[in-house]
């Protein structure tokens, strides 16, 4: 068994070296296939973590009454806390409200001074789990003492859905691509096994199973597939921090992260290689399972 895996190995290096053009064509649409591939999981892999970012911001501004007295802000804390699903409720004064604005907008924002300050106090509330939140907003509208309950989550919702829908299209040309590389060395393997073709049949007469034959072909799929993930792979380890460095400042003021690099590098580093080898493996698997059964 080790002979011939051993021979078959060495078989499998001498068709790379032998078939130099055809090889060359395989691993180009190989480092093709599994650059769009890496670069649309970098994507998608970090836009499921801003849509947890963008989950976990959405809160419920429940403004209370002007005229609630401080026994009547403890009631309504104490109700908010007994809403199902209620994370953690936080008081803001209207003082506090106003410097956010004024931080944020300018002194002169809207004509008014702190003095006569026309902003509401406010309990921010958060989830336990942010799918709850609208509910939450609603049961919070029907407490006494409160003016209005603000749920901050309708552009939340637009830009998650949004998300989705870029990473149901992203999953599609993933998916396409993948094909349509599976095709391209399925036929440049087809070509390396049409020019050794008088081999082949000398090798079942004297006696070679269908086994035996296949294995040189897809071990030379999984080198061409391991050969054209080098170049992605070292995109991803050089280009994915200089991006990470460069919209990460940017994202931090709307309190949005990405990934680190240290998270994301070796794990699809690992995809892409074992991705090539399978899809190299496959298409050579494809091309000789097709030339056996003529």
């Amino acid at each position: 068994m080790f002979r011939n895996l051993s021979r078959h190995l060495i078989d499998s290096f001498k068709s790379l070296k032998r078939n130099g053009w055809m090889t060359f064509a395989a691993v180009v649409a190989t480092t093709i296939t599994l650059f769009i591939v890496g670069s649309f999981m970098v994507f998608l892999g970090n836009a499921n973590h801003i849509a947890e970012d963008i989950q976990k911001n959405v809160t419920v501004s429940v403004f209370m009454d002007t005229n609630i007295t401080k026994n009547q802000k403890t009631n309504l804390k104490a109700d908010l806390e007994n809403i199902p699903n209620v994370q953690k409720v936080k008081y803001s004064s209207k003082q506090e409200q106003y410097k956010k604005l004024t931080k944020t907008m300018g002194k002169d924002w809207g004509g008014f001074t702190e003095k006569d300050n026309p902003l509401y106090d406010v309990y921010i509330v958060s989830a336990k789990d942010p799918r709850e939140t609208k509910s939450i907003q609603v049961a919070a509208e029907q407490l006494p003492h409160v003016a209005q309950a603000s749920y901050g989550g309708t552009n939340a919702e637009k830009l998650l859905n949004v998300m989705d829908t870029v990473k149901k299209w992203g999953i599609i040309v993933m998916l396409v691509v993948i094909i349509i590389a599976i095709f391209l060395i399925s036929n440049t393997i087809r070509m390396t096994i049409l020019s050794r073709k008088d081999e082949i049949q000398i090798m079942r007469l004297v006696g070679a199973t269908n086994g035996y034959i296949r294995w040189p072909f897809v071990l030379e799929g999984a080198w061409i597939g391991l050969i054209g993930a080098i170049i992605p792979i070292i995109a991803m380890v050089m280009g994915y921090p200089a991006i990470y460095h460069v919209l990460s400042a940017s994202l931090a003021q709307a309190q949005y992260t990405l990934i680190t690099p240290s998270a994301i590098i070796l794990p699809i580093s690992l995809v892409l290689a074992g991705f090539g080898m399978i899809i190299g493996a496959l298409g050579s698997l494809l091309s000789i399972h097709r030339f056996l059964k003529i």
